[in-house]
C-alpha cells in the first residue's frame, strides 16, 4: 500500500488538533452517522479543558488508496521534546501558522527541528477567516524564519495551503472567497510533496521507538516507524540499549493506528508506524533489530529536565480526610507509572523520608501531573518549583529562556520594570496598532511566579510565550521569590466571621467563614513584607454584656480564590501546597508557630552574618 508519514507542528493554539479533526472527518474514516467530537485527538480531560495537546497522538487515514499516518504534536514548550523525537518517525510535516498571529516562539522551535532533520514542511496558513488576519504578512514571516534558520535553497520554495480548520475549509488561493468545505487541497499537497517512507522491506527488521505508552496489562509500549523488514507477533527480537548492551525479547503485542482506534495486528511491514509491547525495559531512542542482525540507528536525544519540585505525603492535620491514596507506597507507584510513559520526567526518593524530588520540563509539565493525581484521588504536598543548576566547565549554570510578550502599549512600562527586576534582558521591541511585542532572554527562575502577576499587570490582555534556550552562568540575584508577607493561622478548627472581621483588616483573605483551618496554614496575604500570625477561629464571647453594635451584621470582603497553578507560583521556599481531591491549601513547612519563629530568627541571623562576612 502507498504510505505517507507526516506530523502536524505549530505554536500552541494555532489549530493543530482542530485540523486533524477535519482531516479525519473529511477522509471518510468515520461512518456518516458516527458522532465526531471537537478536538477528538485530545483524549485527556485536562487537554479538553485547557485546549492544549499534552502528549503526542498518532492516527491514520486513507485517501485515494494511500494510508497517511498523522502524528498530532504538542505545541507548548514544556512538551517540545516530543516534537524533536517525532521528527525521526516521519518524512514530511504540515507547519501551521495563524494568519493573524504569524510566526511565534514555538513556530521557530518546531521549524528548526524539521530543518535539522531535513524534513521539508508544507505550510498551512490557518484561521484565514479570522478578523484582521494578514495572510501575506504571515507568509512573509514564515519565509523570513526559513532564512534565519538557514534553510537550504530548495526548502525556500515551500508549498502553501490556506485553510480554516474550524470551518473545515481550504484552498490553494489566499483569497477568502475561494475557501470551500473540503480538505482536498491539503490531502493533494501531502501526496505531491511528502515523500514515501525511506525503507527497505527486504532487509532484516529494524525499528526505533520515539514515543512511549503504558498500560497495566502489557506494560511499556514503544511507538515508532519500522525502518526496514517486517515483524510478527511472537518474533524474538533484540533491543540494543543506549549503553550498547543487548536484550532479547518476544513481541507480545503489535498495534497499528487508524482513525481513533489502536488496532491489534499480527504483522507490520516497513514504513508503517506501529506500537510494540513485550519488554518493560524498552526506552526511547534504542534500536530493536532482528536477532543476530544487529544494526543500531543513531540514538535520539531526550530533553533533560530543567525544573524540579519536592513531592511528599500529606503531613497536615487534615491528612486522609479527603483522598483515597495517601501513603508513600501508592504515591511512589503512581510516579513510577508516569515515568514509564513520560521520558522527560524523573523522580528520586529523598533518603529516610516520605518525599521525592520530581523533575520535569517546566511548570506546566509538573502541574499537569499534579492535577491528574489530584483527580485520581491522591493526597500529597508539593514545594515551590526550582530550576535545576548544572556545573559546566566548573561554572554553575542555570537554564535561560526566550520570552515573547504581546501587550497593549499602555502596559509596557510596568512589564519592563517587573521583568528587569527578574533578570530579563530586552532584545527587541516593536509596535503595531498600539500592540507592543517585547522579546527577552530571561533566567527560567525569573518566570516562576510571573504568569499570574503578568495577567494582573495587563488586566488579562497580555499574551506570553516562552521556550527553553540554553544554560548560562547563574545570574547573581534572588529572583522569583514573593516579596510580600502572609497571614498564618495559629489555631485549629472552623474559621468564624467574628475572627475574620478582625484579620481581614491586615490584608487579603483566602478563606471564608466555615472553612477548616489549622496551625501553620496560610489564610491570607499580609499587606506588609512580613508574616503575621493570626487567630481565625476566635468566637464572640458568650456573656451577658450588651454591645452597642450587637445588631450590626458582619460584612466580609470576598476572598481571593487561588487556582492550583496560582498556589504553586505564590509560595516561597519555606512553604508547601497541600493538595487533595477537593481542595488545595497553602501552608508553612513548619506548622508550629513557636518553632517557626525560632527557625525564622535563625535564618535571619545566618543571612546577616553572611552579609557581614562579604
Amino acid at each position: 500500500m502507498n504510505m505517507r508519514n507526516i506530523a502536524i507542528i505549530a505554536h500552541v493554539d494555532h489549530g493543530k488538533t482542530t485540523l486533524v479533526n477535519q482531516l479525519l472527518a473529511q477522509s471518510g474514516t468515520f461512518r456518516e452517522n458516527e458522532a465526531i467530537q471537537d478536538r477528538m485527538m485530545d483524549s485527556d480531560q485536562i487537554e479538553h479543558e485547557r485546549g492544549i495537546t499534552i502528549l503526542a497522538k498518532t492516527t491514520a487515514i486513507k485517501y485515494k488508496d494511500t494510508k497517511i499516518n498523522i502524528v498530532d504534536t504538542p505545541g507548548h514548550a514544556d512538551f517540545g521534546g516530543e516534537v524533536e523525537r517525532i521528527m525521526h518517525m516521519i518524512d514530511g510535516c504540515l507547519l501551521l501558522v495563524d494568519a493573524f498571529e504569524g510566526t511565534m516562539p514555538q513556530t521557530r522551535f518546531v521549524l528548526k527541528n524539521a530543518l535539522e532533520n531535513h524534513v521539508k514542511p508544507i505550510v498551512v496558513i490557518n484561521k484565514v477567516d479570522r478578523p484582521n488576519a494578514d495572510v501575506q504578512k504571515a507568509i512573509d514571516e514564515v519565509l523570513d524564519l526559513f532564512i534565519q534558520l538557514g534553510a537550504p535553497d530548495e526548502f525556500l520554495d515551500f508549498p502553501v495551503v490556506y485553510a480554516s480548520a474550524l470551518n473545515g475549509t481550504s484552498s490553494y488561493d489566499p483569497d477568502l472567497s475561494t475557501q470551500k468545505h473540503t480538505m482536498d487541497p491539503i490531502f493533494e499537497t501531502i501526496l505531491k510533496y511528502c515523500p514515501e517512507p525511506k525503507c527497505d522491506p527486504a532487509a532484516p527488521f529494524q525499528w526505533q521507538p520515539a514515543l512511549l505508552d503504558y498500560n497495566d496489562f502489557v506494560g511499556r509500549i514503544g511507538i515508532g516507524t519500522i525502518r526496514q523488514g517486517k515483524v510478527h507477533v511472537g518474533d524474538t527480537v533484540t533491543d540494543i540499549c543506549l549503553d550498547g548492551s543487548t536484550h532479547d525479547f518476544k513481541v507480545m503485542k503489535l498495534y497499528t493506528f487508524f482513525g481513533m482506534k489502536r488496532t491489534e495486528v499480527n504483522e507490520v511491514e516497513a514504513g508503517d508506524i506501529c506500537a510494540i509491547a513485550g519488554y518493560d525495559g524498552l526506552n526511547v531512542g534504542e534500536t530493536v533489530c532482528a536477532q543476530k542482525q544487529l544494526n543500531p540507528l543513531p540514538p535520539l536525544r531526550i530533553d533533560e529536565p530543567t525544573l524540579q519540585m519536592e513531592f511528599g505525603t500529606n503531613s497536615s492535620p487534615l491528612r486522609g480526610q479527603d483522598g483515597k491514596f495517601v501513603t508513600a507506597r501508592v504515591i511512589e507507584d503512581r510516579l513510577y507509572q508516569e515515568a514509564q510513559r513520560d521520558v522527560s520526567l524523573r523522580f528520586q526518593r529523598i533518603p529516610n523520608s516520605e518525599r521525592w524530588t520530581v523533575s520535569g520540563r517546566g511548570e506546566l509539565h509538573l502541574g499537569v501531573l499534579i492535577e491528574n493525581m489530584r483527580r485520581e484521588g491522591y493526597e500529597l504536598e508539593v514545594s515551590k518549583p526550582t530550576v535545576i543548576i548544572k556545573t559546566i566547565d566548573g561554572v554553575k549554570c542555570e537554564p535561560y529562556e526566550d520570552l515573547q510578550i504581546d501587550v497593549p502599549s499602555e502596559f509596557v512600562g510596568d512589564i519592563m520594570e517587573t521583568l528587569g527586576n527578574r533578570g530579563a534582558q530586552l532584545l527587541d521591541m516593536t509596535d503595531n496598532n498600539n500592540i507592543s511585542r517585547l522579546t527577552y532572554v530571561i533566567p527560567s527562575r525569573g518566570l516562576i511566579g510571573f504568569v499570574n502577576n503578568f495577567l494582573t499587570l495587563t488586566k488579562g490582555y497580555g499574551i506570553i510565550n516562552h521556550s527553553f534556550k540554553e544554560y548560562r552562568p547563574m545570574f547573581n540575584k534572588v529572583v522569583g521569590e514573593r516579596n510580600i508577607g502572609v497571614l498564618v493561622s495559629t489555631s485549629n478548627g472552623p474559621a468564624t466571621s467574628f475572627a475574620l472581621q478582625k484579620v481581614e483588616a491586615h490584608g487579603t483573605m483566602f478563606i471564608v467563614p466555615g472553612d477548616i483551618v489549622y496551625e501553620g496554614m496560610i489564610v491570607g496575604e499580609h499587606r506588609y513584607p512580613v508574616d503575621l500570625a493570626t487567630n481565625c477561629t476566635e468566637e464572640k464571647p458568650k456573656n451577658n454584656i450588651r454591645s452597642s453594635t450587637k445588631e450590626m451584621m458582619i460584612v466580609l470582603k470576598a476572598p481571593r480564590k487561588n487556582s492550583l497553578e496560582a498556589c504553586l507560583d505564590y509560595i516561597n521556599e519555606d512553604e508547601l501546597v497541600e493538595i487533595t481531591p477537593t481542595a488545595f491549601r497553602m501552608r508553612k513547612r513548619i506548622l508550629s508557630t513557636p518553632e517557626r519563629k525560632k527557625y525564622d530568627a535563625k535564618k535571619k541571623a545566618e543571612k546577616a552574618a553572611m552579609e557581614n562576612n562579604n
